[in-house]
Formats: C-alpha cells, structure tokens, sequence
C-alpha cells in the first residue's frame, strides 16, 4: 500500500493489484442501470465506447468534437466539463455485461489502443517512459565515472577500465530499481522518482566501498565518491525534464491514465474536480459508478454513470480503465473497499483510495497497523522545532551569499529608478507577517510616488478584482516599473527583510492588514508561517490565480512544508520567473 499525491489535494493512498487471479466475489456480477442513451464517445474523447452498429455510433463522432480541450480552465462547481454526458438523452437500460463479449466487440480504434490517449493496460506510456530514463540512467553511469576517472585515474589496464566504465553502466540503473526508482505507478506525480535517485546515492557507495576495504583497492572509492553523486545530479535533471515532458503531453490529452470514480454521486463529483483541475496530474476521468440511488442525482449534477457500484470489476475491460479511485463515505465504507481489492485482482488496474482530508500531502500520512487494522496516520504540521532552526540557517547562508553575488545588480537598479523620474529608490510598506506581528517590507518602488493615494479609486473602479488588488495594466506603474515587475526585480530588497528574520526565503506572501481584517478563520492559517519571498502560488501562476487559489496554494504550503518542498519551490521560482507568467 503506497501513497501518492493526486490534484493536489490531499494524498491518495495507492493500492496496487496483485498478479495472481482469486475467487471473485459478487461483485464481477453487473447488474442493470439506466444510462444515457448514445453513450458512444470514442475512448479517446473519455466517454462510453459505442458498441459497433449500434444507432449510437454517428453521435460518438458529433460528442467528439464538443468535449473540452483539457488545458481549458476547470470549475470544480460545474462536472460537466470534466465527463461530458450527453445531459439531454433519452434513457435506456443496460443488459448484464459480459466483460469478455464486450472486448471482443470493441472497434479497432477502442481503449485497448496503446498508442491512443487510453493508454491499455498495462500503460505503455508508463512503460515507454522507464525505458528512457532507465537508459538515460545507463548513460549517465558511465559518463559520470569516465568523468570521474579523468580526476582521478587508475592504474588499471585499459580493458579494466573499460569494465569499469560498463559496469557503472549497468549499476547505476540496478542501485535505482532496487530504491524502486523505476515503479512505474509513481511515475509523473509525488517525488518518489527523486527520493529513489537518493537512495541509490547512498547504497550505490556504500556497495562499492564493501570489495574495496576487503581488496584495499581504495581508489575505486576515491573514483566511486566522485562518480556517484556526480550520476545522481544527472540522474536527476533526467527525471526533471522528463516529467516536463510527460506533463505537457497530459496538459494534451495523451499519456493518461483512464479513471473510473466511485463512491457517492457527491463524494465522486467532488473527487471528479479534484482530478480534473490539475491535468498535468494525468488523470482522466471516464465516468462514475455510484449506489443506484444515487443514479438521478449523479446525472443531475452532469455525471457520466457508467454503473453501480457493484459493476466496477466488470467495467474495467469494458471501457478500458488504468485505475479505480475510491471516495471516502457511507457508499463505500465496511467491506466494500476489501471485496473490491479482491475483485481486481489479475486485472492489472491500480486502485486508489482517497481518505477525504484536503490539503494534506503525503510526508504528513502514514500506513501503520494498529490491532490487525490499517490505520491512516496524520502528522501533525511542523511550526517549531529542528526543521525551523535548519530552515533559519539556509535563509541566513543563501541571502548573504546572493546579496554578495548580485549586489551589482541592486546599485544597477537603485540607480535607474532614482533617474526614472527622481522619486525615492525604496518603498516601504506596513505587511503582516508571523502570528500577525506586523513589519515594514521593502521593494524596489515600481509604481508613482502617489500610488497609494490613487487604490481607493482604482478599487472603486474595478471592484471585481477582491481581496488582493491586482491589475494587468495598472496606470500607477512607471516604465522603469514595468521592467522590474515583469521580472520581480522589484522584490529583491525583500532579501534584506529574511536577513532581518522578518521574512524567509519562501512562505506565504506576506499579506496587508487590510487583507487580514477580511480573512476567514481558515485563511489565517497563512500567519502560523514566517511570509516568504517566493511560495506556492508564485510559481503557480502568480497574479494570474484568484485570491480562492491563492489562499489554497498558501494553506497547502503551510500544512506541509518540508525542507525539500521549500528547495523545489526555489528551484521552480527561477523557471516562473524566466516564463514572467502572471507578472504585473
């Protein structure tokens, strides 16, 4: 039982299926249900496969064309958008499924195409994907130790180096499989992908320096120590720039895994937007399975039933789904999660439980056995302590070396403001900051020197914006301004607020007293952490997010900062402020 982070929300605890066939239970028995007539969208559209000659196929090809691209924004109020059903359609009722006839009369163009966006089973996309980077793993062994060996060379002959180097070649990948690194379910989502590059480091010198102590070959360590972190930084920048490249295929609708959602027609429409709000997370839902009596409502609320619950097993094959993911509630509580597990088994189909807790990601949820059960355990948020003291000393040792390194760039910038149009270099400004002690933050000024003076009229004016004032083309920014603001140059004084403790190098940012005066009780969450430079909803989308969205990102950030997530948020603000996506 594993877990892996899904939508962003909250983790989703992933159970594999197992290879062997059991007894089925009576769950593989499906059972009739009313489902909208001409429920024939191809596969590749993430409806109901039409079955051939049926009077339902011409409309597949009309449904087709209307359904949503999936880079188009989602509203989680609205689950139309996500499954497409054919709303208005007649019903009709569906005879019991026989799972085999069905497959044998699915087009050729049907779900178990695996160069199509169904992906099969098992995804050959997944597999595709290990094979790269195993290989890229392969190439980068032996790179790093013929690197290694030009800083340290050994008095081998040449046919033992030669060894030396295909050995590497072939270890480096067998360090990362064992640290289950090639896991071809965590592929795309979470840092699990990461974490095992981090794991073979370490076993991968430990191993080598076994034979060398025995023999005393202690060179081999010395080419080992260089070699080995050296192929776990490349192996790593692999993984980066193949997942952005796995992402932007899924941002496209290929390389996805075919979701079947089940649970009750709420609980599933909810889980339904989480999935669907994030497509990067390569999640597609194809429909719902929910209690009969939940049948009208699901439709109601745009769902594409596919059956009830206990036809799940049964549906797998027929629509040609990759995973099951199970809502928490009443529908799917006592033994129906345990039969369902069974029901799957030998049908390669991963199964995934959502625990319903929002915001709360995987270091906090732990799998520990209590009295014979498995029982989810919930860490609690990390304010104080160790982590705290460690994340003190990083600010402090990066901003002192950053402000060394671009001190020209400040003077720079300080001058240019001052000649722009000889108003004041610095502006300050009154922010909240840690338990909603308040602090004075500075920025380059990128605005006129009456800029506060005009808000009041600029928020009378454009009273859609809310809580956080931001426009697009707002009149009191001046030229120079624009420049800084497109590359949030402008921020960088802030570095002198972290020096000062005020500020961290990443946090929520830090918010006016007039935005805390209107915070609800769960957004003053954002208070519980030092306010950061950079966060969440900055390499997000900044200024592009609603203040919803914002707040979210910020909570999520505050529910589960570690010291690796405040390290991948630097490493992504630099790419955010490359793309100056959402900057003004």
């Amino acid at each position: 039982m594993t877990r892996r982070g899904a939508a962003g929300n909250g983790g989703i605890v992933s159970m594999p299926q197992g290879e062997s066939r059991g007894v089925r239970s009576d769950l593989t028995e499906p059972r009739a249900i009313a489902e909208p007539a001409g429920a024939g969208a191809s596969p590749d559209a993430g409806a109901v496969a039409a079955r051939p000659g049926s009077r339902d196929t011409a409309r597949t090809a009309e449904r087709r064309d209307t359904l949503p691209h999936p880079d188009s924004p989602t509203d989680r109020s609205s689950i139309r958008d996500l499954v497409s059903p054919d709303t208005d359609a007649a019903t009709a009722t569906r005879a019991p499924v026989d799972a085999s006839a069905t497959t044998a009369s699915r087009p050729a163009s049907g779900v178990t195409d695996a160069t199509s966006t169904t992906g099969g089973r098992p995804l050959a996309w997944a597999r595709r994907y290990v094979a790269v980077v195993a290989t890229c793993d392969a190439l980068v062994g032996a790179l790093a130790v013929t690197g290694a060996l030009l800083f340290r060379p050994l008095a081998f002959e040449p046919w033992k180096v030669a060894v030396l180097i295909a050995g590497a070649a072939v270890a480096w990948p067998l360090a990362i499989a064992a640290s289950r690194g090639y896991e071809r379910g965590k592929i795309g989502v979470g840092d699990d992908e990461m974490h095992a590059v981090g794991r073979a480091l370490i076993l991968a010198i430990a191993v080598s320096a076994i034979p060398c102590a025995i023999t005393g070959q202690y060179g081999v360590v010395a080419v080992s120590g260089i070699a080995v972190p050296i192929a776990a930084a490349a192996s790593i920048c692999v993984r980066f720039v193949a997942r952005k490249n796995l992402h932007r295929r899924q941002r496209a609708g290929q390389d996805i895994r075919r979701v079947i959602v089940v649970g009750s027609a709420f609980a599933a429409a909810d889980l339904a937007g989480m999935l669907g709000a994030e497509p990067h997370c390569g999640m597609k839902v194809i429909g719902v399975c929910v209690p009969k009596a939940d049948v009208a409502r699901a439709k109601e609320v745009g769902l594409e039933v596919l059956g009830d619950l206990d036809q799940v097993p049964s549906l797998i094959d027929t629509y040609g789904a990759d995973a099951v993911a199970v809502t928490s509630g009443d529908a799917t509580r006592h033994n129906y999660l345990r039969e369902l597990s069974w029901a799957l088994e030998g049908q390669r189909v991963e199964l995934l439980v959502h625990p319903g807790l929002i915001e709360v990601a995987g270091p906090r949820m732990h799998i520990r056995p209590y009295v014979g059960l498995p029982l989810l355990h919930v860490e609690q948020p990390h304010f104080t302590g160790w982590r705290r003291v460690v994340k003190r000393a990083f600010d402090i040792v990066a901003t002192s070396l950053g402000l060394i390194v671009i001190s020209p760039i400040l003077l720079t910038i300080a001058l240019a403001v001052k000649l722009g149009d000889r108003g004041p270099v610095i502006f300050r400004q009154t922010r909240v900051g840690l338990d909603g002690s308040t602090f004075t933050m500075l920025k380059f000024r990128s605005m006129h020197v009456d800029a506060e003076q005009r808000l009041a009229e600029l928020r009378a004016a454009n009273p859609e914006i809310g809580t956080m004032f931001k426009m697009v083309d707002d009149p009191r920014i001046t030229r120079v301004g624009k420049l800084l603001r497109k590359y949030s140059l402008d921020e960088l004084p802030q570095l002198f607020n972290v020096l000062a403790g005020s500020m961290s190098l990443v946090g929520p940012r830090p918010p006016l007293q007039s935005e805390v005066d209107g915070y609800e009780d769960h957004a003053r969450r954002r208070l519980l952490v030092t306010p950061g430079l950079t966060g969440l909803w900055q390499v997000s989308g900044r200024s592009l997010l609603s203040w919803e969205e914002t707040v979210r990102l910020d909570l999520r950030y505050v529910e589960n900062w570690t010291l690796t997530l405040d390290l991948l948020i630097l490493w992504k603000t630099a790419y955010a402020v490359a793309a100056k996506r959402g900057a003004f």
